[in-house]
């Protein structure tokens, strides 16, 4: 039997040019390569196969660029040898095989088994991160529902509450930032609708949203130019001088806070807060006022 450090040498070698996440996934499973090749035509298994043979066949599928073959191996040791070192260390490659497959679902459904059935391991944070990263591979289109692109989210802020010291939180923190940005886009997009069917009330709750909660987020520039837009145009002028003013104070190279400035001063103002309005106190609880 190789030793950890001889296999992981030997599975780089194997498989250099296909990337970290692989190199990574083999490397956690800890298992040999052997000679023995996976037969596509081996539906049956005979009861007395060694469960490394299989997981060993497993890998040499992966080696291969044949992920879902693999996964269907790996799924073999866990239902011919259940509760077994080899069922735990196949549960885990069988997640990274569908993810790397495409089949998101799987990898989700099997991900979400393994930090069940092992949370103690040192590969639930990997396990849990797969889960995460699936979630976010389903993120629809902003045009559609977003409760997917919220599941994600959830997931990958899981990820970093649970294993904040790992390298997979500081991966998940930017695809955090991406989810974040993506439901705040879905926000703009029904605040705009609302804004061009002359919603005014409509509008200003869907850009308060990204205001409130998506500050953070590349759309909240547009948001408080559209809460001046639809300030102004109810009448509430305070409002739209303390949205113009808050843009500018925070990105005053903005060109949204350029057309927030003609808008306010055509109606013969100027950009001024009020320190009393839920725009400049949304923004000093974030220290950005």
């Amino acid at each position: 039997m190789m030793t950890f450090i001889e296999t992981a040498q030997r599975v780089r070698a194997i498989i250099k040019g296909r990337g970290r996440a692989f190199s990574l996934a083999l490397v956690l499973a800890g298992g040999t390569l052997l000679s023995a090749c996976a037969s596509d035509k081996d539906d049956v298994i005979p009861p007395d196969e060694p469960a490394e043979k299989i997981y060993n066949e497993g890998l040499t599928l992966l080696r291969k660029q044949e992920p879902e073959k693999a996964a269907k191996r790996f799924e073999d040791v866990d239902r011919t040898h259940p509760y077994s070192e080899w069922a735990r260390k196949s549960l885990i490659m069988t997640t990274f095989a569908y993810f790397e497959a495409g089949k998101y679902d799987e990898a989700i459904a099997s991900g979400r088994r393994y930090v069940s059935l092992y949370p103690g391991s040192q590969d639930a944070a990997y396990a849990q991160y797969l889960v995460a990263s699936a979630l976010y591979e389903n993120i629809p289109d902003i045009t559609r529902d977003q409760r997917k692109t919220r599941q994600a989210l959830d997931a990958l802020e899981e990820v970093v509450r649970k294993y904040p010291n790992t390298e997979y939180a500081a991966t998940a923190k930017k695809k955090i930032e991406v989810a974040r940005d993506q439901l705040a886009g879905k926000e703009m997009l029904i605040g705009r609708y609302y804004l061009e069917q002359r919603n005014y009330t409509g509008a200003i709750n869907r850009f308060k949203i990204v205001v409130t909660q998506y500050q953070t987020t590349r759309q909240v520039e547009e948001a408080l130019f559209r809460l001046t837009e639809a300030y102004m145009a109810l009448g509430v002028v305070n409002e739209a001088q303390t949205a113009a003013a808050v843009l500018g104070y925070n990105f005053p190279d903005s060109q949204w806070y350029k057309d927030a400035y003609k808008l306010v001063h055509a109606g013969g103002m100027e950009p001024q807060e009020n320190k009393a309005s839920w725009i400049s106190q949304a923004f000093k609880k974030m220290g950005l006022g």
